[in-house]
């Protein structure tokens, strides 16, 4: 069971600190990182993001105190050096009862219109309330008292929002911090940028010629996000007795078409993600790219997109070795609980 006081989780990420000024974003959160400069965040319109949002979301992010028990924050199942994730088949709410998805990385999340595996939640805000309430089972009411009873939180509420906490503000400040998570200048946005004339290795630029061509990876894992942010059916899980139906659940897209069908994954940082799909099943990055370029696993739902691409084990290594090039490269720092 992973209940983490806050003393516990800012140990955990003291050693990802690459920003001398504890407590801060790291970078200019409203600078877009190379790479991404032409994609436009998906922002809400009462919730504009600001600096001072962001930061003090940074902070609630790592407190427990959000949580139902005290003791587990959201940072529990998204840890920074795993890109936000995990590192687990299947997360672990805060009431100890396990899952059925693994906990997706947060990086970049502030560019999609449906969050979650099935697309259910419409927009970042009603992501970050339904996993405040579920995932760690936190109380609004409750936890607003809570944090309006430290100094510090009530005074960084007022100067993000002109008020207090509340259910609203407490959610709009963790969009907002989730929508800074953007992860960018990876080498291949520097091999980019060169005019792909420098900065990856032969077997690196050979994987990004088959993800471009013979394995068809780009049609649904579009840069430069390296997702097209739809829901395809892989035939992940579907041999098992009751099947997860994903998107097709009327909590969901509500779609028959879409049965079996989950988000494509963002491919940055997908070095970090392990282990891989929505649930959880392929422990290495490679295992992950040789199910999809074999196909997936047929079913009477499967993507026609999904194909037995033919592709050798030297050919698989090659893609392996251009996935490893979008890990991103942003400066990180805990940040200090009031």
């Amino acid at each position: 069971m992973r209940r983490l006081l806050p003393c516990t989780i800012l140990s955990l990420f003291a050693a990802c600190s690459s920003d001398s000024a504890a407590g801060t974003v790291g970078n200019d959160i409203l600078k877009r990182p190379r790479g991404l400069e032409n994609v436009e965040l998906v922002t809400a319109a009462d919730n504009p993001l600001t600096a001072a949002k962001a930061e003090l979301g940074k902070q609630l992010f790592f407190d427990a105190r959000l949580s139902g028990t005290g003791q587990m924050a959201c940072a529990a199942c998204h840890l920074p050096e795993k890109a936000f994730t995990d590192g687990k088949a299947l997360s672990t709410r805060d009431d100890g009862k396990q899952n059925t998805r693994n906990s997706p990385t947060m990086h970049n999340v502030g560019y999609y219109e449906r969050l979650y595996w099935d697309g259910r939640a419409k927009g970042l805000e009603a992501n970050v309330l339904a996993a405040w309430k579920a995932q760690i089972g936190g109380k609004p009411e409750e936890v607003a008292a809570r944090l309006a009873g430290v100094d510090a939180y009530q005074k960084s509420f007022q100067a993000a929002f002109g008020k207090g906490p509340d259910e609203t503000t407490v959610v709009h400040a963790l969009a907002s911090f989730l929508r800074s998570l953007r992860s960018g200048d990876s080498a291949y946005d520097r091999w980019e940028a060169s005019g792909r004339k420098e900065g990856l290795s032969e077997a690196a630029v050979k994987g990004h010629e088959l993800f471009s061509g013979k394995a068809g990876c780009i049609v649904c894992h579009t840069p430069p996000l390296f997702t097209d942010r739809l829901f395809h059916n892989a035939g992940v899980g579907m041999l098992a007795e009751n099947p997860d139906i994903g998107a097709a659940a009327k909590n969901a897209l509500d779609d028959a078409s879409k049965t079996g069908a989950f988000k494509t994954p963002t491919l940055r940082d997908i070095a970090k993600t392990a282990p891989y799909f929505h649930d959880g099943h392929a422990t290495t990055l490679r295992e992950a790219v040789k199910y999809m370029a074999s196909g997936g696993t047929e079913n009477p739902h499967r993507d026609p997109l999904l194909l037995d691409r033919g592709l050798t084990d030297a050919e698989i290594d090659q893609l392996v070795a251009f996935l490893e090039t979008l890990t991103g490269n942003q400066p990180w720092t805990a940040p200090k609980l009031p």
